[in-house]
């Protein structure tokens, strides 16, 4: 059959079956719960939790990495000192 004798795609069985095909995907079935359809408000006054990147412990080796840094016994001992001296802040110029 040459592709002048072939019905268009919209034609076919399979595409009629596929646009009837009404049935609920389970994956995509939220339960209720909070989504772009039924979100979930903070109370007024209430502050919304943020989590970032210093929420968890860094070694200095982290840090260097993280800084586009080869680890590099130097680098480490920098990463190291600059922990000890900024802390989490140290962190969060990296890794926001």
């Amino acid at each position: 059959m040459t592709d002048q004798n072939q019905p268009p795609l919209e034609e076919t069985p399979e595409v009629a079956d596929a646009v009837e095909d009404d049935v609920a995907v389970d994956a995509f079935i939220t339960g209720g719960g909070p989504d772009s359809d039924n979100p979930e408000f903070l109370q007024p006054g209430e502050e919304p939790v943020v989590r970032t990147g210093a929420d968890q412990e860094w070694e200095p080796v982290d840090l260097a990495v993280a800084e586009g840094r080869d680890p590099t016994p130097e680098n480490i001992e920098r990463a190291r000192k600059e922990l000890e001296r900024d802390g989490a802040a140290a962190i969060e110029r990296t890794v926001p």
